[in-house]
Formats: structure tokens, sequence, C-alpha cells
């Protein structure tokens, strides 16, 4: 059977609900719960290398995510000159395997949407709007406080809850992320027809302008500047600053700046950083994804290394078989006892071997690409993709 019988997940984003897809497929009863009203209300748009990929085929949504986006094999360079000239075409490495394909943007609310319906069809009981107040470890089981005073008790505890992760500080990690110092535009529009990939500018007023296909006729579009406090500005000021920012960028970018209108559209975002170094778990509760690393996105690696945490995590609690005794419902109510397995040191030991080193690594390439950029110096950004892409190529 496997280790665990029931358990929650904290947090609905990618990691979380793929631990809660697999968990659930493999006869676990899963609650999962997140404090937004709708996790696919917000967002732009993700880019998604093969790695990521390969792990949404594993949860069985590829073929209606690949139905939602716009997939290509090729990342272009360009020169911020008036021409927008393209200086390379690089050829991807499938990282997700030959009959993936090395890279899909999608609409970032849309790729949400079917990851928690996939969710509820496995059978996880999906609570949004609600979240845990406290937990209560008693060696076998954790117990659960949520916000309508309700308990009740889990043999783990996932916490996917992203960035500023309620999970890691109730569970005593002081960990924060760090600024790297570089903030990100991001805008949400219509696709026009010059746009077929993603391509990449260094170098003018912004230290990278790209953008990236999402489906048929959408697109994101972004640009990384030095950060600074936007805050301040209205949802118009907002548009006519990236518009702005824009201007200094031509070829594709000179047909995306005419469909960048909408002000509802754009955000802007400060790149952050951290790496818990260390296991991820205290007791029988553990961390994955943003909870445990996050990355600045110059490398699109940030949801491949969420899924490929909750994908690790969840072959260890199910590799020794399936649950028996009929499908599970849920928690069990204060009082009741977990019907858990065994949470064994071994499983842990694995787990932080298995992923720390990876994500510690891709971190860290994610980060010498932001210094070489704040420092104005020509790294050997190439080399550095080719090496993470070859590293993630393998399964994690």
């Amino acid at each position: 059977m496997p280790a665990v019988r029931n358990v929650l997940v904290v947090g609905g984003g990618a990691a979380g609900a793929a631990a809660a897809i697999r968990l659930a497929e493999g006869g676990v009863a899963v609650d999962l719960v997140d404090l937004k009203p709708d996790v696919a209300a917000l967002g732009s748009g993700i880019t998604l290398q093969g790695n990521a990929l390969r792990v949404l085929r594993e949860l069985g949504v590829w073929e209606r995510v690949r139905a939602q986006g716009a997939a290509f094999d090729t990342l272009g360079l360009r020169a911020p000159d008036p021409a927008g000239t393209l200086l390379a075409e690089l050829t991807d490495l499938r990282t997700g395997g030959p009959d993936l394909p090395a890279t899909l943007g999608m609409y970032r609310p849309a790729l949400a949407r079917i990851l928690i319906e996939r969710a509820t069809e496995a059978g996880v009981r999906v609570r949004f709007g609600t979240g845990p107040t406290s937990l209560v470890q008693d060696g076998e089981t954790v117990a659960v406080t949520f916000g309508d005073g309700s308990l009740f008790r889990y043999d783990l505890v996932i916490g996917a809850d992203g960035i500023r992760s309620w999970t890691r500080a109730a569970i005593g990690i002081t960990l924060e992320p760090q600024p790297v110092g570089m903030g990100i535009w991001r805008a949400f529009t219509s696709r026009p027809a010059s746009v077929t990939r993603t391509d990449l500018y260094y170098g003018g007023p912004c230290h990278i302008a790209g953008y990236c296909p999402t489906g048929p006729d959408t697109l994101y579009a972004y640009l990384v500047e030095d950060v600074q406090d936007r805050s301040g500005l209205s949802p118009e000021q907002a548009l006519a600053t990236m518009r702005d920012l824009s201007g200094a960028y031509h070829g594709p970018w000179d047909d995306i700046r005419e469909v960048l209108t909408d002000p509802r559209r754009v955000n802007y975002t400060a790149f952050e950083s951290h790496v818990l170094d260390g296991p991820w778990h205290r007791g029988r509760v553990v961390l994955i994804g943003d909870a445990a690393h996050s990355c600045p996105p110059t490398l699109a690696q940030g949801a491949a290394q969420a899924f490929e945490d909750a994908s690790v995590l969840t072959e260890l609690l199910l590799r020794d078989g399936k649950a028996t005794g009929g499908k599970a419902t849920g928690g069990k109510a204060a009082g009741g006892k977990a019907a858990g397995g065994e949470v064994t040191d071994e499983l842990w030991l694995e787990f932080t071997a298995r992923r720390l080193p990876r994500a510690r690594e891709v971190v860290e390439a994610s980060l010498q690409l932001t210094r070489w950029l704040l420092a104005r110096e020509r790294g050997d950004v190439p080399g550095l993709m080719a090496r993470i892409a070859h590293l993630v190529a393998d399964p994690a």
C-alpha cells in the first residue's frame, strides 16, 4: 500500500494540483485547499519547457494542454536595432522526449483550469476560499485546523502554497525569498501573424524584451528592467510605460505594440529567488514548488521544476502499490485516526537527493543569467541554456 492513505494539499497551483492528481489516481484520499476564490482567475502567459510537458502527459492532461496552447521548437535571438534583426535561430532540445515539442506557451489561467478539472475528475476534494490556520503533528498524523473552525487529521500535508508559503512559516522555516534586482512587465494580448515562437532581445533600455505565443491568436509579451517601485502607477500609466519601453524593439515587437492596448492585461512583478537548502520536510509536512524554491523566469523553468517536485514526491509515496479497501473520502475528523502507511526516513532522503541538487542548479543558472544582465556582462547565454536543457532532459 502507499506510504499514506489521506493527504492535505495546501495550494492549487501547478505543484499542488499535480501532486493531488497523482495521489488521487493512486487511491489516496486527497483534500486540496486554496485561499484564492479561483486559481484560474489571474495570470497572463506561461512558458512550459519539454520537461514540464512530460509531467503533464503523466497527469493525463497533455492533449487538453496541447489543444489550448502553442507549441514550437526553436528560439530566436534578435538585436535591439531598428530592424529587430534576427541574430540566431536556435533549435531547442526536446527535453520531454522526441515525441513532445521543445516548448509550449499557453494562457496561465487556462492551464490552472485544466489541472483543477483533472483533479476533480480524479476524486480530489477541492475547496477554494479556505486554508489551514494551524498544523499540529503527533508523529503519525497532522491535525489541521481550518479557517471555518473544522479540524481534520491527515497522514501527510503537502505545502504547495507558493513563494509566500503559509505552510513554510507554520513548520518553523524562516527562509524568505530575496530580491534579485530585476522587475518584469507582462502583458497578455492578441497574437500578430509575425509571432510564431519566443524571440529574445538582449540590450536596449531593458535587459530582455521577449514574447511567447499562447494559442492560435494570443500571446504574452514581457520586458525585464532594473527593478523599480511601479506600485503608484494607474493601469493606464502602466500600459503607457510598457508601450514606451517597448518602443526600442522592432521586428515583431512593432506588430505587438499595435495590439498592446488593454491596461487590464498589464502587470508588473519584481524577481525574487530562494532555495531551501536541506530537507524540504518537517515531520509529516513537506514543501514543494515555489514554497521550497523559486527563481527568476530567465530560463522558464519555474513551473517545470514545480511539476517535477510533484512527480517525484508522488512516485515515492505510491511506489509500494495502490491503496486497498475502497476509495477513501478525505481527512479524518479530530479524534479519529488516519489509516496511514509508513513515511520513512529513507523516503525523505531519496526525495531530497533527487530534487534538491537539480532544483538548486536550475535556480543558480537562472540567477547567473540575471547577474550577467545586471552587470551588462556578455556571458555565454546559449551555453548556459544548453547545459540546463541537457540536465532537465533526464527525467527527475
